[in-house]
């Protein structure tokens, strides 16, 4: 009895030990699960589309377009035709070779790929010959296609993520495409979805059979978000045709809402050379032209002197702080000479009287002069009021970043006291040492798009939305990131200089830009453009800009103009800026005359000079 009972615990026992092993193994031990699935099944991923890019009209500015990259498991090879193969794909045998010892070294198992982003004719040309190729096969993603081949520096690129990147992004595999620079960068998470996978079960020999478990394990991918973006299309085509033969790059806002219409960055490129198998060539090239620099984008990253357009905060600045009246004149006598053997020139004749008003729309260097010189010495101290001139800037998004969705971009730089200080023996400066300042030539520098904000910040009569590129937001994404940002000066000031604006472009230095029924608000500018050259500082050839916006009352659409060596204010940047105005407020373009000069004009010989292969000023 006794050795029955020990023959059945005995029983009990070891049948309860192994079952709490089975169950140990089976179900807390993945390590054994794992490696049977690595033997038997195969996991290939599935990529979502990414999302299709529109612009605020609802044109198709970006979609997808098939690739397909060519997949090896080196084990289940067999001898094949590499001169055929090579001939199909257009690859070097070395390279094929290469590329079949790089996917050995890596697992003899697991698939590798041979040949990226083979086109879809390829493919099917080359599908119907696949029974001769065991242990190929073709691995479907999608890569883009640009429909309209405007905005690079807007919309960005996409392009394989690397070895390095796989480090810190565990979501991604070797061969997913990854959103670089603009759009594509700043809205990845939105445009890429999220992936799927399929698993198939393998053989002993490390062949497929057919799907594992009927597909019951496969994970279903999660769709991209489409995108609209803030940018008109064909206004962006329009200006980028203005630019042609030409360096520089136009900004276009609409004031209340602080979306950007057009951003514009010239030289250009098609952004359809950084897609398929010749994207790293194309870029190299791209990025190795470093006299017209397709690939630095103007509007965002350039600085450059403001100029004359600069006059109008300085205007402003000065009625805030009681150092003008709208009333206020200064006589002008072909400058203004502030130190003993220092004169700025100036266009007024000799005995001009300017108020504020003439001395906007004549651009007067005396009148702003006279003015930046009251606010500095309007504090008890130099740098005092130049503090409190760098305040009142900062306020109108200068001397900073604006925080737009695009993820590069400049600073620019507004001087304060400090700086001074650290150039000049503290206290031993004033005014008239910084004077350049008054008529935006001094040490502040500023971006294109910065320029065209201020100038959207005056439409509005005092303050200014964050620009953005991005069409639609939450209510909640739109109350945090785009509320009103106001300016330190009180709103009845900027009537009066919105008129010296209007005015400029009725009977000032920029009456080319007129458009018959729309009242256009501007201000030239033609900056002086100063390098290093040899150690000794050399003027080239003037920049030309242009602020402007309009209509003058209920505005909808604010703009900067920047042409690089341009010569003068009206000779290219106010001609432009008004026809992207009316291209936008009114659908088409009555003056060809002036249409069919800006668009055949060219600057190339000016930048072919020896000391012009500059892409923007350097202040010292």
């Amino acid at each position: 009895m006794i050795r029955k009972i020990t023959l059945l615990s005995f029983t009990i026992g070891a049948s309860l030990l192994f079952i709490f092993q089975l169950i140990s193994l089976q179900l807390f031990n993945s390590e054994y699960s794992e490696l049977s699935l690595n033997n038997a099944v195969e996991e290939r991923p599935v990529f979502p589309n990414r999302g299709l890019i529109y612009d605020r009209n609802g044109i198709l500015l970006v979609k997808n377009q098939p690739a397909y990259d060519l997949m090896v498991i080196p084990e289940n090879q067999e001898p094949f035709d590499t001169l055929e193969l090579t001939s199909v794909l257009n690859i070097s045998k070395q390279d094929l070779i290469t590329q079949l010892k790089k996917a050995e070294r890596f697992s003899n198992k697991l698939p590798s790929i041979i040949i990226r982003q083979v086109s879809k004719e390829t493919r099917a040309f080359f599908q119907e010959k696949m029974w001769k190729y065991p242990g190929f096969y073709f691995q479907k993603k999608t890569v883009r296609d640009y429909t309209i081949s405007i905005a690079p520096n807007v919309l960005g690129y996409t392009s394989e993520v690397n070895q390095g990147e796989l480090r810190g992004k565990t979501d991604y595999i070797l061969g997913e495409m990854i959103g670089r620079q603009g759009i594509e960068k700043n809205y990845e998470t939105i445009l890429k979805g999220e992936k799927g996978a399929v698993f198939f079960q393998k053989d002993r020999f490390n062949r497929i059979i057919g799907p594992y478990k009927e597909g019951v394990f496969d994970i279903a991918l999660k769709p991209a978000e489409d995108l609209t973006l803030t940018i008109d299309g064909l206004l962006q085509e329009y200006g980028e045709s203005l630019l042609q033969n030409k360096r520089g790059s136009i900004v276009a806002i609409e004031p209340n809402t602080g979306e950007v219409l057009a951003l514009v960055s010239a030289p250009s490129f098609n952004p359809n050379l950084l897609i398929g198998r010749e994207r790293s060539k194309n870029f190299n090239t791209l990025r190795n032209d470093t006299l017209a620099m397709p690939l630095f984008d103007r509007a965002l990253q350039a600085e450059y002197s403001p100029g004359s357009p600069f006059k109008t905060l300085n205007a402003l600045i000065g009625l805030q702080e009681n150092v003008i009246t709208p009333k206020t004149i200064f006589r002008c006598n072909k400058g203004h000479s502030y130190s003993k053997n220092a004169f700025m020139k100036c266009h007024c004749k000799v005995g001009s009287k300017n108020d504020l008003l003439r001395g906007i729309y004549n651009s007067c260097n005396t009148y702003f002069a006279k003015t930046y010189l009251g606010i500095i010495k309007s504090a008890p101290s130099p740098a005092e009021g130049v503090d409190i001139w760098k305040n009142h800037l900062e306020k109108f998004g200068l001397g900073d970043y604006l925080g737009y969705d695009l993820p590069i971009g400049k600073k620019g730089f507004i001087p304060g006291s400090s700086y001074y200080d650290s150039w000049y023996k503290k206290g031993s400066w004033g005014g008239t040492t910084i004077i350049s300042n008054a008529i935006g030539q001094g040490e502040v520098l500023t971006t294109p798009i910065q320029m065209a904000n201020f100038t959207a910040t005056i439409a509005n009569r005092g303050y200014f939305i964050k620009p953005h590129f991005k069409k639609s937001f939450t209510p909640t994404e739109k109350d945090s990131l785009y509320a009103k940002n106001y300016t330190l000066i009180d709103t009845k000031h900027f009537e009066t200089v919105i008129e010296g604006m209007h005015q400029v472009v009725e009977k000032g230095t920029a009456k080319i830009a007129r458009i018959k029924g729309i009242e256009v608000c501007g201000k030239t500018g033609t900056v002086e453009n100063f390098i290093r050259l040899n150690g000794e500082k050399t003027q080239l050839t003037d920049h030309s800009i242009f602020i402007a916006f309009a209509p003058k009352e209920d505005p909808k659409i604010a703009i900067t103009v920047f042409v690089e060596n341009g010569y003068w204010g009206g000779r290219w940047a106010a001609p432009i800026a008004s026809l992207m105005i009316e291209k936008y407020l009114t659908g088409n373009v009555k003056r060809k005359w002036l249409e069919n000069r800006m668009l055949e004009g060219s600057l190339l010989e000016e930048y072919a000079k020896p000391t012009s292969g500059i892409p923007f000023t350097i202040n010292e």
